[in-house]
């Protein structure tokens, strides 16, 4: 009998482990998720089928394609002419993102840290650019780089139709991407550790070392990527600003369409393209993945 007696109580434990067990966290139906999906499929999915489709088909005459499995075009961008322009794309790239981030995080340290009443109109005269088109900035700059403009006049920068004019129109096109994230890291600091480490002796650049750059780590990386990665695919800044003479990846990949009907082999380089950069996007997911796990 007191076997009897205690077994409903057993039987009501795991229930009632149950209901402490129980989260209290939103739930969402998996079919919001839907929307994006499909954009995601129709508008990301889809081209990359058709760009591996047409990198592994073969050209006969202009404009006619035969498709397959044939793997020549790949063969072909790993020429010294491609790795070449690779190399240079990337190298100016990184130099492209080394003076937005020289150029870039001290203004964002000096808006995040000394401003107060204009601080949204610094931030304001920062995004002012993003209200025009890209293109029409990209002309604006070669104006103001013209060999008969007052810079080349009066200055002696004659830099148009090099590659430093390219470096400058990166600089110029990118700067707020770099901004806008490490301003935003900068703002949620608690600024009194710098004070407490200058108290307590720290020079002023090693608190900065210590403090400030680590705890706004995952925005200037984030800004560094949201620089970089356009930037290797430019395509109007070199054609713009060098004429020609400098040319970049997206260049030649956009001259293979529109110009040479070679659709396969740009297909080739847009995947070769993509894949180089993945291997940056990796190191920021993996960074990324760190940062959270210790709580940056």
């Amino acid at each position: 009998m007191a076997v009897a007696e205690k077994t409903p109580e057993v039987a009501a434990a795991p229930a009632a482990a149950t209901r402490r067990k129980r989260s209290f966290q939103p739930r969402y139906p998996s079919w919001l998720t839907a929307p994006s999906l499909l954009y995601y499929a129709i508008f990301f999915l889809g081209p990359m089928v058709i760009l591996v489709a047409f990198s592994l088909a073969v050209q006969q005459g202009f404009g006619s394609l035969k498709y397959g499995f044939n793997f020549s075009q790949f063969s072909q961008v790993l020429s010294p002419l491609y790795v070449t322009i690779f190399v240079r794309t990337l190298v100016m790239a990184s130099v492209g993102t080394l003076a937005t981030i020289a150029v870039g995080y001290p203004l964002a340290y000096w808006m995040a840290r000394y401003l107060t009443t204009y601080k949204m109109l610094a931030l304001l005269l920062i995004v002012v650019p993003f209200w025009t088109s890209f293109l029409i900035r990209t002309y604006a700059l070669k104006i103001i780089l013209d060999p008969k403009g007052y810079l080349a006049r009066d200055l002696g920068i004659n830099i148009l139709y090099t590659k430093y004019a390219v470096a400058v129109g990166l600089v110029y096109n990118y700067l707020p991407l770099f901004i806008l994230p490490v301003f935003a890291s900068l703002e949620r600091m608690d600024w009194t550790l710098i004070e407490a480490a200058t108290d307590l002796g720290a020079h002023p650049f090693t608190a900065f070392r210590q403090i400030t750059l680590r705890l706004t780590l995952p925005g200037f990386i984030t800004g560094a990527l949201l620089v970089f990665i356009p930037m290797t695919g430019e395509y109007i800044i070199p054609n713009i600003l060098s004429g020609g003479t400098y040319e970049f990846v997206g260049n030649v990949i956009g001259d293979q369409f529109n110009q040479a009907q070679n659709q396969p082999f740009g297909s080739a380089l847009s995947i070769a393209l993509m894949a180089a950069l993945s291997v940056f996007v990796i190191v920021y997911i993996l960074f990324a993945t760190k940062e959270e796990q210790f709580g940056a």
